[in-house]
């Protein structure tokens, strides 16, 4: 699952207890956390379904193959929001059969027990019955979509998302991921539209009254999260690759926006055919392109039918940028990655879920930058270890490897340590084991246990196997625990044209500076700046590496390593002055250390502006998006304390505006991606800080529809941002007229997106309408709290009742919260602890109290930090 764009990822469903059931001796080696009995298991589910799109109802009928494994007086599976009847049980040889039983239905866990009248003996049987289910409008279990068409009115299509406990919202099934079985769907729809689900369809037949009934050919084994059922007025591109057919499925007229997706799919295919070592095993590898959006996520790895949102798979040539173009390549990459890291091989409870995201993120990264070198995201990296690090650096993060007890731990399961930590964690890991023998590892992992379920010891096991070295115990610290290492450069040496380094082993944190460290194993790589590298494995909190030459010292040299670097003052200084020869990912690693370490009150929080300053205007285009990033945060601390942030403007506006100069409005013949990206974003950032040029610019343009397709975007932005009463009234006019989906999506979040707080309440009430779609109400929310917190969780949870229609279920716990997570008000935090008390399990805050730890984090910035800043201005300014 790639995690939502549209928002922060989140998640929630009514949560359970844990209710672990002893497992047979003939399932030892099965065992994992279960909260259903493990007398039973599933081999087989034929399910027929009858949507009936315009009540948001289906019928359903399903006959489960299932072994007893031991005596049982009842069968226990997962169902939501389902009735039932006719229910059966019969031997699957012979003629054994059992009275009808009764049914019991536990709303709060989610799930149906089937009670006969004597004990069912071990053996195989086929469980049966007919039951009716709910159609939703939020990307739960089976849903709704309804979109405009330019053409042909309004439509609604059909679509199904089961990670990670939805699938027993359409078939009653065991829905864990350890369950694997075989699905034959089949499905009564109308004739004249498309049906797709994981396989090639087996057959269609006519059966009068415009339906039609529609057979897909049987799956192979996998789990409940994975199957797929999309239903509607679809296009389908196809292509060849490796002999598997690749489609790409649009609504009608739309499928030349599905073009690079579709050339993507044909390259990436091979690739990873090629890196596994065992050939992608389906007949054809769909990518369904969906209207509207989700707080959850952006697209779903189900296999032989990725589930992506348009915004995310579509390129429209009216409003799609170079940044839409390497987004889509790399979602693709990362949902096509599933379909070997989760779909044929997968983790065998919640626990591991990073087997499935981290190495998803990981291998898209890496097959983005060996298939797109030019776009250079091999520089992102550092980005993305930020991210991980943001989050990991509270008292609220959580290991890599971490115990899910109840279906809203799952879900929220799915944040930046799963997929950010653990993608930074395999990075480091191949750096540290080289490139050949990690890919070995994996290809060994893949072929032992296909069609099977995992733990992650399974993996470390192959790498180490591979790698002739014991990977796993490097492995175990950084998946096994939570946090940062710290490595201090504790004394820097030179003689004879060598360099010793003697360095130490403590922990970064942002909110417990007196915290007692915890230890790692820590791969480290270092040299001096122009030099060879060297490396060590830092053991027991200390040691020491000898590099090559007299230069500035770098450690973490291509910033392979998830753990933060301390220098002394002087080593700083030093590297400060060498900032210019450092390779454009050591120079995003340094400053992202520094920003990081002088916030955290390690070092000055001002020397981060030293290293801006030192930043030669020719520097890679993502050192100048990071020295944008940066900037926009001061400004964001300064909020509400005019005299100081003006003088911040001042400064960031001097060192932004002429490297905007010299990239201009307009794109130049032959100019490299980022250079595009970097555009957008200074053009974001000055308008954000109050450039009156950037924004006076942006506004003509507007008047003039002079919009490049590549800048239309941020335009927009900007003048939504910036907006007065007659701009949002036209903004919003092009909003309802707009017939595109893409496009109206856009159009409507915008109208949240204005500083004037008397607008963006008018936004928050319009969320509540039916006018902007179900989909992008929570959407225009979560807009309106980036720059008015307050305001929108104070409004969501005043129309909690109404908001959580327009929120899927596995967002809810964190969405609320989120909402006031960038508030800079302490009194806030009573706001969120009192929401979380009456409305969020014990068991499920995480992400509320992360909201908190950042909210007190960023006061205690303003509070202690920028003084310092405010120094710095004064004498450099």
């Amino acid at each position: 699952m790639r995690k939502s764009l549209v928002s922060a990822i989140a998640f929630a469903l009514a949560g359970f207890s844990l209710a672990t059931v002893a497992a047979p001796a003939n399932d030892t080696a099965e065992l994992a956390t279960t909260q259903l009995p493990r007398t039973v298991r599933p081999t087989h589910y034929d399910v027929a379904v009858v949507p009936h799109a315009d009540k948001l109802a289906f019928d359903g009928k399903v006959s489960i193959a299932i072994d007893v494994l031991q005596p049982t007086p009842s069968i226990t599976l997962n169902a939501m929001n389902m009735t039932f009847a006719n229910v059966s049980l019969a031997a699957a040889k012979g003629k054994a059969s059992f009275a009808a039983p009764k049914v019991a239905v536990d709303a709060d866990a989610q799930t149906a027990t089937f009670i006969f009248d004597h004990a069912i003996p071990a053996g195989s049987y086929v469980l049966t019955m007919d039951y009716t289910g709910k159609i939703g409008t939020q990307a739960n279990g089976l849903f709704a979509i309804d979109y405009d068409t330019k053409a042909d009115g309004k439509k609604r299509a059909l679509y199904t998302q089961f990670e990670n406990s939805d699938a027993r919202r359409f078939i009653p099934s065991w829905d864990e991921p350890a369950y694997k079985a075989t699905f034959t769907l089949s499905a009564t729809v109308p004739a004249s539209q498309m049906a797709v689900s994981n396989m090639p369809v087996a057959s269609k037949k006519d059966i009068g009254n415009g339906l039609a009934k529609v057979t897909f050919q049987p799956s192979p084994k996998m789990s409940t999260y994975l199957l797929f059922f999309g239903l509607g007025e679809f296009d389908r591109a196809t292509t060849k690759s490796d002999g598997v057919e690749i489609g790409v499925i649009t609504q009608k007229g739309l499928t030349s926006q599905a073009q690079f997706t579709l050339d993507t799919g044909k390259a990436v295919l091979q690739e990873y055919n090629a890196y596994f070592g065992v050939p992608y095993p389906l007949p054809k590898l769909d990518n369904i392109a969906s209207p509207g959006q989700s707080q959850f996520f952006s697209a779903m790895e189900n296999w032989g039918a990725i589930y992506t949102f348009e915004y995310a798979l579509l390129l429209d040539p009216t409003i799609s940028t170079q940044s839409d173009k390497q987004e889509v390549f790399n979602t693709a990459a990362h949902e096509m990655a599933h379909q070997w890291f989760g779909d044929l091989v997968t983790m065998r409870w919640w626990d591991d879920l990073w087997l499935n995201e981290g190495f998803a993120s990981w291998l898209a990264s890496r097959t983005t930058e060996r298939l797109h070198p030019e776009w250079h995201t091999n520089l992102e990296a550092v980005f993305t270890r930020e991210g991980a690090m943001s989050r990991d650096a509270v008292a609220t993060t959580h290991p890599v490897v971490q115990h899910v007890a109840t279906v809203e731990q799952a879900s929220q399961a799915f944040d930046s340590i799963t997929y950010s930590k653990g993608e930074s964690v395999i990075r480091m890991l191949e750096a540290y084991v080289g490139a050949d023998k990690w890919q070995k590892g994996v290809q060994a992992y893949i072929k032992a246990h296909a069609y099977s379920n995992t733990v992650s010891d399974d993996l470390w096991k192959a790498i180490d196997a591979a790698a002739g070295m014991p990977v796993s115990t490097v492995a175990h610290d950084f998946t096994l625990q939570p946090g940062i290492p710290l490595v201090r450069v504790e004394s820097v040496s030179c003689a004879n044209g060598s360099t010793t380094l003697k360095l130490s082993q403590g922990e970064f944190t942002r909110d417990r500076p007196d915290k007692k460290p915890l230890s790692w194993h820590v791969p480290v790589i270092a040299k001096t700046v122009g030099g060879a590298t060297s490396s060590t494995l830092l053991e027991n909190g200390a040691g020491s590496l000898t590099v090559a030459g007299c230069a500035p010292v770098l450690v973490n040299a291509g910033q392979t390593g998830y753990y933060r670097t301390l220098y002394a003052p002087a080593q700083i200084k030093a590297l400060q002055g060498a900032f210019a020869k450092l390779d454009p990912i050591d120079q995003l690693g340094v400053t992202a250390d520094v920003w990081a370490l002088g916030m955290g009150g390690l070092q000055p929080a001002s020397d981060v502006l030293d290293l801006i300053k030192a930043a030669p205007l020719d520097a890679t285009p993502l050192l100048w998006d990071g020295i944008a990033s940066d900037f926009s945060t001061l400004d964001d601390y300064y909020e509400g304390d005019a005299a100081r942030q003006a003088a911040l403007r001042k400064y960031a506006i001097s060192r932004l505006a002429p490297k905007f100069a010299q990239l201009g409005w307009e794109a130049k013949p032959g100019e490299e991606a980022p250079v595009a990206i970097l555009r957008a974003h200074l053009i974001g950032t000055l308008s954000h800080l109050g450039d009156a040029n950037v924004i006076a610019e942006a506004r003509r343009r507007y008047a003039s529809d002079t919009m490049s397709p590549e800048l239309r975007k941020s335009i927009l932005a900007v003048v939504a941002a910036h907006a007065d009463g007659a701009t949002w009234d036209k903004l919003h006019a092009a909003a309802k007229a707009e017939k595109t989906p893409l496009v109206k999506d856009r159009l409507y979040a915008l109208l949240a997106t204005p500083s004037d707080e008397a607008l963006a309440k008018r936004a928050l009430e319009l969320a509540l309408t039916d006018e902007p779609g179900a989909t992008n109400s929570a959407a225009m929310i979560s807009a309106a709290a980036r720059a008015h917190p307050e305001l929108a969780f104070d409004f969501a949870v005043a129309h909690k009742d109404k908001v959580d229609q327009f929120v899927d279920s596995t967002s809810a716990a964190r969405y609320y919260p989120m909402l006031a997570g960038g508030s800079l008000q302490l009194s806030t935090i009573d706001k969120i602890k009192a929401f979380a008390d009456k409305y969020i399990a014990p068991t499920s805050r995480r992400d509320a109290e992360t909201s908190i730890a950042n909210i007190r984090y960023r006061a205690m910035v303003r509070k202690d930090r920028l003084p310092a800043v405010d120094a710095w201005l004064k004498k450099n300014g």
